[in-house]
């Protein structure tokens, strides 16, 4: 489980920002900061993975926030979501070491892949032993999206955004998952869902199994297929 802080002066964009993350497995909103200082607050008394972070605050930026934290050598990820483009903000974010920026306004599809591959590389860097160049690439890549989805188009009527979403729903389960069920996880129909999983199984990233019940056609249920470790 990710925790997450979402830090932003305005309170319905909070809220918002809010909701998308607790839409995705493995991911939770331990709290939520309008200010810089209580950011930092939240932060050393929540110790959370990541923090959401946008850049205009009202007693200092996104910038002096990231400086702060890092100078107590506390381990926490950002990726900011701000309308700041400025070079300078971008390059400075940058070098504090963010996983991603994005810029508002965007779609909510596009900050759930960020969060998706966000999460795919701690689960890469979080393997025990020895990272292959592959790996590097993988984990320096995935912020923007998951590496499955981006390498090979979808076809027709299939967006990467929601493939990258069903994709983090089947790693996260422990078991697997009916088509209905991962739909009404993510908040899409169960038609849409099976696309997808049906897709995912013809490219071999997933499996499907019939499970049989008292009357009915059988329920074809998918999991993801684990990777080898390398």
């Amino acid at each position: 489980m990710c925790d997450v802080l979402v830090v932003d002066d305005d309170f319905m964009v909070a809220r918002a920002h809010e909701r998308i993350v607790q839409q995705l497995p493995s991911y939770r909103v331990v709290g939520v900061a309008h200010s810089g200082e209580q950011a930092l607050e939240l932060i050393e008394k929540l110790a959370p993975q990541l923090v959401l972070l946008d850049m205009y605050l009202p007693d200092m930026t996104g910038l002096d926030v990231i400086r702060r934290a890092r100078s107590t050598g506390v381990a926490v990820d950002f990726l900011v979501l701000s309308a700041a483009r400025e070079a300078d903000i971008v390059t400075a974010a940058l070098q504090g070491g963010i996983v991603s920026y994005l810029l508002k306004p965007f779609k909510i599809s596009e900050l759930q892949s960020r969060l998706v591959g966000y999460a795919q590389r701690r689960e890469l860097l979080a393997r025990p032993g020895v990272l292959s160049q592959a790996d590097l690439d993988r984990a320096l890549g995935s912020t923007a999206g998951t590496d499955s989805v981006r390498a090979a188009p979808l076809p027709k009527g299939l967006s990467k955004e929601t493939g990258a979403l069903i994709e983090a729903a089947l790693r996260a389960s422990e078991r697997d998952v009916a088509a209905s069920e991962c739909g009404e996880a993510l908040g899409i129909s169960r038609v849409v869902a099976r696309k997808y999983l049906e897709y995912f199984v013809d490219t071999g990233q997933a499996t499907v199994t019939l499970r049989y019940g008292q009357t009915g056609r059988p329920q074809r249920r998918y999991a993801w297929v684990a990777a080898s470790p390398a």
